[in-house]
């Protein structure tokens, strides 16, 4: 075998993911070192992103377009496996309320919500000055802004392939927008809020450091024994991603020798969405693993909810990286206003919708959740959170857990969101047809979150 540097696939990967790590320490830096990057806060692998495209568009490096679509499609699976795995806290076990159903029922109206903005801007578009406009660009809203750049990069890519020149790279760019409405909104929202005394006010850098997370629980596997326990963590993500593949190969064999008409529409969107089976995977595990504790079969614990942290942020980050710095302006050129028009708009209706429905249901905490979930619902989680901990250093009230539980549930609530994702692109009509299911569900889900509970 040819070591040398001559062997372009044994080197390739290695180069490509060092491009990644230099951004993500450069961009780091220029955090650490440039305070209005910091006051934006703005996540580090965002700007990596940024940085390594910057560098792709001027010629100074040379990106793997194929690589970096594969980084990002299996990222964000392992990503939500490994969130999946995690031991959730006795308390939240125990408590019964429904704040997480409430909490799934906002994620997934907010991808309604946008998803209808997104759709009727296009259909406008479509039927006025952008007479070839792929319709059901619209969606992409939703993936981008919603679900982040894991889902704008699928979906994108499978409009592409429908006919939508340019999807996934339409896509991207809407994720990547969406992270710098989540922090620069959010930010001067915070600093409105601050002079309006609405709340105590924005903490200094200093004050900014997070505490560090509980590292070991009680009864888990030790830290290093005959095989060390990050190797435990990984192995587990590893095994149930596996078993995703496997799942899903069945399914899709399964729906093809039924029907091959089936199989054209469903198995593309089994493939492209396989991190909700994942996920799905990984919380059946974690309930085999808590019946065998149970049951005496198993005498430890062996997941370790600071390693899957870990581990889920490593994947997401990549992810994100990859996923920006494969966007090709290029391919988006002739479709400025559309994008512009979906940028403006879903960040406006996004936090109108928000609003309206974060009073009514944390009432105690009002803005201490709307900032997070708007953090979230035009980012990422992790944007969310970094919002949050600007009013809420110690996270001590309950919208931080909001978001997990809420993703949680948002997992069943949003399935039927993928259908209409991939019922969308068959023709104007079905557009039109979406848009009125989405209110529909929509008009549902409101009833859900407005619902009051019995005392």
């Amino acid at each position: 075998m040819d070591y040398s540097s001559a062997n372009h696939a044994l080197w390739n990967i290695i180069i490509q993911l060092g491009l990644i790590a230099a951004a993500i320490l450069l961009a780091n830096c220029l955090r650490q070192k440039l305070s209005f990057i910091r006051r934006s806060l703005m996540p580090v692998a965002v700007l990596a992103g940024f940085l390594l495209l910057a560098a792709k568009l001027f010629g100074l490096v040379r990106i793997d377009q194929s690589l970096m679509e594969i980084l990002v499609y299996h990222g964000i699976a392992l990503g939500f496996i490994a969130m999946s795995l995690r031991v959730p806290p006795e308390k939240d076990r125990s408590k019964k309320d429904h704040t997480g159903l409430k909490s799934g029922a906002i994620i997934v109206s907010s991808y309604l919500v946008q998803g209808i903005s997104g759709l009727l801007i296009t259909l406008l578009l479509g039927y006025t000055v952008m007479p070839g406009l792929f319709k059901a660009a619209g969606l992409l809203l939703p993936m981008g802004y919603g679900q982040g750049p894991g889902q704008a990069n699928n979906v994108g890519s499978s409009y592409e392939a429908l006919g939508f020149a340019g999807g996934r790279s339409f896509g991207l760019a809407i994720a990547a927008a969406g992270y710098l409405v989540a922090c620069i909104v959010g930010v001067v929202i915070l600093n409105i809020w601050s002079r309006r005394g609405k709340i105590t006010g924005i903490r200094s850098e200093q004050e900014a450091q997070p505490g560090v997370d509980f590292f070991q629980s009680h009864n888990e596997i030790p830290i290093s024994d005959s095989i060390d326990k990050l190797s435990v963590q990984l192995a587990m993500v590893l095994l149930v991603y596996l078993a995703t593949y496997l799942v899903t190969r069945g399914l899709t064999s399964g729906i093809a020798a039924l029907s091959s008409g089936l199989a054209n529409t469903v198995n593309t969107l089994l493939w492209g969405f396989n991190f909700i089976i994942g996920a799905a995977l990984a919380m059946l595990l974690r309930v085999l693993l808590e019946q065998g504790k149970r049951s005496a079969l198993i005498r430890r614990q062996y997941q370790n909810n600071y390693l899957l942290n870990r581990i889920s942020g490593f994947f997401f980050d990549i992810m994100i990286v990859a996923g920006i710095a494969s966007i090709n302006p290029e391919d988006i050129r002739g479709l400025w206003l559309p994008f512009l028009l979906m940028v403006v708009i879903g960040a406006v209706v996004t936090w109108y919708h928000l609003r309206f429905v974060c009073k009514r249901v944390y009432p105690d905490y009002c803005h201490e959740g709307l900032i997070s979930m708007y953090g979230m619902m035009t980012g990422t989680i992790s944007s969310g959170v970094l919002l949050l901990r600007e009013i809420d250093p110690d996270l001590s009230t309950p919208a931080a857990n909001n978001l997990i539980t809420g993703s949680s549930f948002g997992i069943v609530l949003g399935a039927p969101v993928l259908i209409l994702v991939s019922l969308a692109p068959r023709s104007d009509f079905f557009c039109w047809l979406v848009a009125g299911l989405a209110a529909l569900y929509c008009a549902l889900l409101y009833f859900i979150i407005m619902k009051k509970r019995k005392s």
